[in-house]
């Protein structure tokens, strides 16, 4: 009986010990898939004498050494950062082989056939540490092969300005005041193009909503994408801004819904502001998912809109009668539908 319960205890311990392996796995290949296979680019400890400065550079690449100069990358120099942190060769790594050997391309780092996981991990190497850039490895981005430089121009700091235009869609034209000179300006955060522009290059269902009636100011200049998602990743569902929920990011503008109220409404707390909300745009006022308010309302409070004579069994006994026009709007009555604080309910 002893041998028996001895022999159950190693095959339980040996199930766990290949659990963990098998666990393990995976994280080994994602690891190994953003080191540098060619061992020309693999990032190895080198001698302060194999960096000869960003100067060396300009000699051939004027052009890429002058737009460069006019970056934030270019200003580390005057922050005492290491040598191996400055310029060129903080991205490219050392270029003393490389400009011995006139100029030959297998000598340093050349990111053209480098994917954009490891692209990225150049730039994380430097930009982790902020709570802007820490989550990006568990982004969307990153699981979609959306790298840095797809929307960053490492090299670029500024444009001519161009006549505003459209993407050919009549769904992302200029509009306000705003839009219809935003092409006189560089983009932030050296970005390829404006941020707006940028995002909906990919997120096409966002034109059409952004162009209904109702709808956040983004197009208008008023707001960007960035002001309610991180694009850098997030825990938040749609990598939504701040660590407090996802309806976060709508109480920095709309602080009054935030509460805590004595009666909170439960929906609200539990669901989010999407509930009832479209956040991007909407045909209905309010951004509201649909035109009539009683109809939004019925849809969870189902045993309010009877009808007399046809009161269900056990439904409770209410003066609602959604065929006069009366009680067709709900929040006539029920003003503080997102919580008060003297009304359980929701009375003014």
């Amino acid at each position: 009986m002893k041998s028996e319960l001895a022999l159950i205890k190693r095959l339980v311990v040996a199930s766990w010990v290949i659990g963990a392996i098998l666990l393990a796995a995976p994280v080994s290949r994602s690891n190994a898939e953003v080191l540098r296979a060619d061992g020309a680019q693999t990032k190895t400890a080198s001698s302060p004498d194999d960096y000869v400065g960003s100067d060396a550079c300009m000699a051939c690449h004027e052009e890429q050494f002058k737009s460069f100069s006019k970056t934030a990358h270019s200003r580390l120099t005057k922050a005492k950062w290491k040598s191996e942190r400055q310029g060129c060769e903080s991205c490219h790594g050392p270029g003393k082989a490389h400009v011995e050997g006139g100029g030959d391309k297998t000598k340093i780092r050349n990111f053209e056939k480098e994917t954009a996981k490891q692209i990225s991990q150049t730039c994380i190497s430097c930009h982790a540490g902020k709570e802007e850039h820490n989550n990006f490895i568990r982004g969307e981005h990153w699981r979609n092969d959306v790298g840095c430089t797809d929307c960053h121009a490492p090299h670029v700091s500024s444009r001519a300005p161009v006549e505003p235009k459209g993407d050919g869609s009549s769904s992302l034209q200029p509009v306000g005041p705003f839009a219809a000179h935003a092409s006189d300006f560089a983009p932030n955060h050296m970005l390829k193009k404006h941020e707006v522009l940028l995002c909906m290059a990919c997120h096409n269902e966002t034109k059409s909503q952004f162009n209904r009636p109702f709808h956040h100011r983004v197009l208008e200049g008023a707001m960007n994408c960035s002001d309610c998602h991180n694009p850098h990743g997030g825990f938040e569902q749609k990598q939504a801004r701040l660590a407090t929920g996802a309806d976060a990011v709508c109480f920095k503008c709309h602080a009054d819904k935030q509460g805590p109220f004595v009666f909170e409404h439960a929906p609200l707390k539990i669901e989010g502001c999407a509930a009832c909300h479209d956040p991007h745009g909407s045909a209905n006022p309010k951004l509201l998912k649909r035109n009539n308010v009683a109809q939004l309302c019925i849809e969870c409070h189902s045993n309010i809109g009877v009808v007399p004579g046809e009161q269900p069994s056990g439904a409770a006994q209410v003066p609602h009668d959604l065929s006069n026009p009366r009680y067709r709007n709900c929040t006539i009555c029920h003003s503080k539908i997102h919580g008060s604080n003297s009304s359980n309910r929701f009375f003014r």
